[in-house]
């Protein structure tokens, strides 16, 4: 349909909202809405008008107003609660410097709809564009109680610096990126991501869920809030939790119960890596004799490690390192007075150790030799010297539990 049948038949449209899902309650907190036409006795999605860069954003604007009025008086009318996401562009939001959205919401919060209940949602690549000026906006737009989300954030990891600066109340990650992205790199991003959205106070929400994985993957990497047609489909009433297509609070349940199981399943392997070391720590007699205790060691650690090696508590390394070619333990003595304090978290779990008399297996992480992804395990020999094993990833491949 043309931009002009649409903007001229502005009767014709009407709002479809899209449920918002809790984590927490496992319930319906929110809508997202979106526009449908009529057309031929069917109802058309508007994506296609507004993803048209050759439509004016004014006739956008007048699209977007219209349907947000009606889904304000809808929700008003059934007596709704919850949150209302809306979609502007940074274009459409810089019409009359935003003050058509701005007008509208005062209008209906005299009605009683509550501000912070309105969520504006903006893409991440609409900071490519005047930023200083959309960035003052939104932030105008918070004094007014009104929440803003980011939306496809990930896409451009350069933007960091930006949502950092803005501090929006949600991020909103598009869960197809799953499918289309190299694994590693995209877990690499979705912990930058995780850990920016803790330090600046913002709620993680995934969209676009379409299956089980995703659904899964979001709930693993600390989504507050799930969206998509795998959990309920764009409607033209509002959804309930009864209503959606699947019991969340029964697949969460599930989700959890994988991960005790897995969780359970590493700290075995941590229990079981003590209890080898423990048997030979007899025959532990301090720094003259460090290779030659590392030598046991090796046979004990033989299908899990390719590296090994011992520092004291200000991280200098004593021993040679011990590395696995083939079959075989190759020692070499030029790595020994290697100094690794320097290391995030190093002095932390070698006080740790000390402190506990425990092991510690670190996260996955690349290794600097190999550019494997790997983990190392570490225990305390004394309160003053630290045996490190790294556990290569064949090892770690083959037990899943090692791979969380």
């Amino acid at each position: 349909m043309d931009a002009l049948d649409i903007v001229d038949n502005l009767h014709k449209l009407k709002p479809v909202f899209q449920p918002i899902i809790s984590a927490i309650r496992h319930d319906v907190i929110g809508y997202e809405v979106l526009g449908r036409i009529e057309e031929n006795n069917d109802w058309v999605g508007l994506s296609s008008f507004f993803h048209d860069n050759d439509v004016p954003e004014e006739f956008k604007v007048d699209v977007d107003q219209h349907l947000l009025q009606i889904a304000m008086e809808e929700m008003l009318t059934s007596n709704i609660d919850g949150l209302l996401f809306i979609n502007r562009s940074a274009k459409q939001l810089m019409v009359h410097d935003g003050e058509d959205l701005l007008e509208t919401l005062l209008l209906f919060e005299q009605k009683g709809f509550s501000m912070n209940r309105v969520v504006v949602e903006v893409t991440e690549h609409d900071f490519e564009e005047d930023f200083q000026e959309l960035s003052h906006l939104l932030l105008y737009y918070k004094t007014f109680g009104i929440q803003i989300a980011i939306d496809h954030v990930g896409a451009k990891s350069s933007n960091i610096d930006r949502i950092r600066q803005l501090e929006p109340h949600i991020l909103k990650i598009n869960t197809r990126i799953i499918r289309h992205s190299d694994s590693d790199g995209f877990q690499d991003i979705m912990y930058s991501l995780s850990m920016l959205a803790r330090k600046i106070g913002s709620a993680l929400l995934f969209d676009n869920i379409e299956d089980d994985y995703q659904l899964y993957f979001a709930w693993k990497n600390g989504g507050r809030y799930y969206q998509g047609d795998y959990l309920a489909q764009p409607d033209f009433q509002f959804v309930s939790k009864n209503s959606l297509a699947l019991n969340i609070g029964k697949r969460i349940e599930r989700y959890i119960n994988r991960e005790k199981s897995l969780i359970e399943q590493r700290l075995a392997f941590i229990l079981s890596w003590e209890q080898k070391i423990k048997e030979l720590l007899p025959k532990w007699t301090g720094q003259k004799d460090v290779d030659p205790f590392i030598e046991l060691i090796t046979h004990q650690f033989n299908e899990e490690c390719f590296r090994m090696f011992i520092c004291n508590s200000d991280g200098q390394q004593i021993s040679s390192n011990f590395r696995k070619k083939g079959n075989s333990w190759n020692r070499e003595p030029d790595k020994k007075g290697s100094n690794w304090a320097f290391r995030p978290y190093f002095l932390e779990n070698v006080m740790q150790m000390k402190t506990w008399g425990k092991g510690i297996l670190s996260d996955i992480y690349s290794d600097i030799d190999t550019k494997e992804m790997i983990r190392t395990f570490s225990y305390p020999l004394t309160d003053q010297y630290f045996l490190f094993v790294d556990i290569r990833y064949a090892y770690l491949y083959d037990h899943e539990s090692l791979l969380i």
